[in-house]
Parts: structure tokens; C-alpha cells; sequence
């Protein structure tokens, strides 16, 4: 039903979409970039897109893909999910054989319900809840993020590695991501020998101005071996972390990707005890080569390092595409799709890559864990969850 309301607006404000694209040019292959270029998506979404930028450049350089080159085109989301529909529709406009969709499912969903009604590969730069894929979108739905199951046993395994065994679970519930990675730690949690939750809570980084009530209950609560807080970014930095810290509570704290990147630091001076997982680190210290050589191209291109190692996304986006359109022999939606969903270890820059029909995103692959002291952050390692649960969406 969603599908049909969805086309059915496209019928409404007059567009005319081909199914699959409907490329201006047939020598050339187009990407229909439906992101967030102003309001607070916008980090999530456009460091991602530089290092699509890089790929397409590179791809380009070679010759394209079998013979054809690739170029992107441009909607503005403005961070807003209403305007995601209508951003789509404009790229598809275009030409588009590919859709890209914001960094989450809330955000990327209506623009990915678009190119599921008009049979285009979507692919979402990160979302990482399980639902942006085949059950909760459709089959041409595709994510190149960590999902939530693989970000929350990845953080439950690596603090028990730690010896931390008490932890205190600060649930962010401000998407659809935040919500799902603090149930996936927890459950991981909660199975691993010797561990206790000695308190839980919520927080809505966006909207509360102050967690005053939230770190009163912290506080009176059995001192934690580390604090699990499932937000992010700026919002989550100033009007949670930053008020944890100021009350005095120096324990660990622990965070997903969302906290990937340096746009958020300046809201917390001089933070020291804080671990996040990162997709690739920024400070010219990854323990993977490849992405020290992708990181010296972005510098080069865009003459700046990128905020957040998230930058890697893009390029990893494109290079299962090009791969996909390769073995597919077309860059028809349904023939793309299938050769995706028999993905099997397919070598990317951020490790083996499988999809199938069922799992349209990653679970398993090794992210960096990353520690920030006196406001400088260091990679430590880079670790991959040891074991994933039954998906359930």
C-alpha cells in the first residue's frame, strides 16, 4: 500500500518516471543522489557522498563502467522526511539507474519506497536500522551502513573484552537507529557471562535541552563499569554527554557510529574516557591500509580531511555497483538486484560484502574502535562482532 500511495504521488505532481530510470543519455550511467544538503542530516549525509565522489572520478578515469561513465545528480532532502518523496522523484527526473538515500531509515525510507515503486536500486548511505532493506522497504532496497545488530554485539563483545562486566544503558530515542542499537546491546549483553545492567534509561538528544532527571537517576544508581549511550552527533554530544561529564560522572562511555567524526567534539572540550565505533578513522591511523590510500585521495580532492570515516561508505557504494552492473551485463534495476542478492564476500574496502535476498545490509564487517582523550581521538583497533543473532525486523 505504500507503494502504491507512494507512485501515486509521483501520477499527482505529474512526473513521468520510467521504471528503472530513465536516463537522458543512454552512453552514460546516472546517480540520483536524494540526500540532506542543509539542516542537521546534512554531516551524516555528505561525508558519505565525498567518498562516492572519489569513486566516481576514479571509475571515470578507467573508462567507466563497461564503457559508460558515471555522474551524479541532486535533490535536497533539507533533513526533512516529507521532502525525501519529492527529492527522489527530481533525481529520477534526471535519469537516475541508481537512487541514493539519506544515512538513516526514517530519513531515506519515503525517497527509498520511490525508487522501490518504480523498480530503481536504492541504496541508503548508512541507515542501519534491519527495516531499510526487503521487509521494511522492498526489494531494490539496499544499505551500505553496519546494522544495528552487528554495531550492538560489536559493542556489548568489545566491552566485555575490557573487563567492563556492570554497564548502564542510555537509550536515545530520537530515531529508529538510536532506538534499535541500545536493544541490540543490551540483548548481546545480557548473554555474555558475568555481565549485569545495573540501570536503563531514555533520552531524546534532539529535543531534551537537559537530561538533568536522566543523570539524577544515573547517579543514584550502582556505579557502571561503562555507560552504553545509543545517540549521536552534535545534538547527542552537547545535550548528553556533555551534561554527563559536567555532573561529575567520569565512567566510560560507549557509543555507536552515530558518534563517528569530529563535527560533534567541540561541544564536549577536553573529553577523555569516551570509546565510539567508527567505520574508518580520521586521524591517519587506520589499521587498514586501503583506507589510509583513500583518505590521502579525499585530502587531496577536497583539500581537508573528512569529519567522520563514514567517508568510506560511498566509495565501498561504489565500487558493489560497479561489481553488480558488471556481472549483471545492464544497469536494469532487476537484473542489478539479482546480482547483488549473490553477493558472497565480495571484496570492498571495508572487507567482504554479501548480500541475499533476504539480507539487503551489513552485519559482520570489522569497524574500528575508537578512544578519544583530552579531546584527540586514536584508533585502536579494528574488530568484527563474533557472532550475529537471528535478524528479526
Amino acid at each position: 500500500m505504500r507503494h502504491l500511495l507512494l507512485a501515486g504521488v509521483a501520477v499527482g505532481l505529474g512526473v513521468g518516471i520510467a521504471a528503472g530510470g530513465a536516463a537522458a543519455d543512454d552512453h552514460e550511467l546516472v546517480v540520483g543522489a536524494a540526500i540532506a544538503q542543509s539542516g542537521f542530516m546534512t554531516p551524516f549525509d555528505g561525508v558519505p557522498l565525498k567518498g562516492l565522489q572519489i569513486a566516481v572520478d576514479e571509475v571515470n578515469a578507467a573508462g567507466g563502467i563497461d564503457g559508460k561513465p558515471v555522474k551524479i545528480v541532486y535533490a535536497d532532502t533539507k533533513s526533512d522526511p516529507a521532502q525525501g518523496a519529492n527529492a527522489a522523484i527530481q533525481v529520477l527526473e534526471q535519469g537516475a539507474d541508481m537512487l541514493v538515500v539519506s544515512c538513516d531509515f526514517d530519513m531515506g525510507a519515503p525517497a527509498a519506497l520511490i525508487g522501490q515503486s518504480q523498480g530503481v536500486v536504492t541504496f541508503s548511505l548508512c541507515a542501519a536500522d534491519p527495516k531499510f532493506g526487503s521487509q521494511g522497504i522492498g526489494d531494490f532496497a539496499y544499505s551500505m551502513g553496519m546494522s544495528t545488530v552487528g554495531e550492538g554485539v560489536l559493542a556489548a563483545e568489545w566491552a566485555h573484552e575490557q573487563g567492563w562486566r556492570k554497564a548502564y544503558i542510555l537509550k536515545d530515542t530520537v530515531v529508529e537507529y538510536t532506538k534499535s542499537l541500545a536493544d541490540h546491546f543490551k540483548t548481546r549483553w545480557d548473554a555474555l557471562d558475568g555481565t549485569g545492567i545495573v540501570g536503563e534509561d531514555t533520552v531524546n538528544g534532539l529535543a531534551d535541552d537537559s537530561v538533568v532527571s536522566q543523570i539524577s537517576r544515573m547517579k543514584n544508581a550502582e556505579a557502571p563499569d561503562v555507560i552504553f549511550y545509543s545517540g549521536g552527533g552534535a545534538a547527542g554530544g552537547n545535550k548528553v554527554v556533555r551534561q554527563i561529564r559536567a555532573a561529575g560522572i567520569d565512567a566510560p562511555i560507549l557509543a555507536g557510529a552515530a558518534f563517528d567524526g569530529i563535527h560533534w567534539m567541540d561541544a564536549v572540550p577536553d573529553l577523555s574516557n569516551f570509546y565510539n565505533l567508527s567505520y574508518a578513522s580520521i586521524s591517519g591511523d587506520d589499521p587498514n591500509p586501503e583506507v589510509q590510500k583513500l583518505l590521502a585521495k579525499h585530502k587531496e580532492k577536497f583539500g581537508e580531511p573528512p569529519v567522520s570515516g563514514q567517508y568510506v561508505l560511498g566509495y565501498a557504494l561504489m565500487e558493489v555497483w560497479k561489481k553488480a552492473i558488471e556481472q549483471a551485463g545492464s544497469a536494469d534495476g532487476a537484473a542489478v538486484r539479482d546480482a547483488l542478492d549473490g553477493f558472497d564476500g565480495v571484496v570492498t574496502i571495508m572487507g567482504p560484502t554479501s548480500f541475499s535476498p533476504d539480507v539487503h545490509m551489513l552485519h559482520d564487517w570489522p569497524l574500528v574502535i575508537r578512544k578519544v582523550t583530552g579531546g584527540k581521538p586514536e584508533a585502536l583497533e579494528r574488530q568484527a562482532p563474533s557472532e550475529i543473532p537471528e535478524i528479526t525486523y
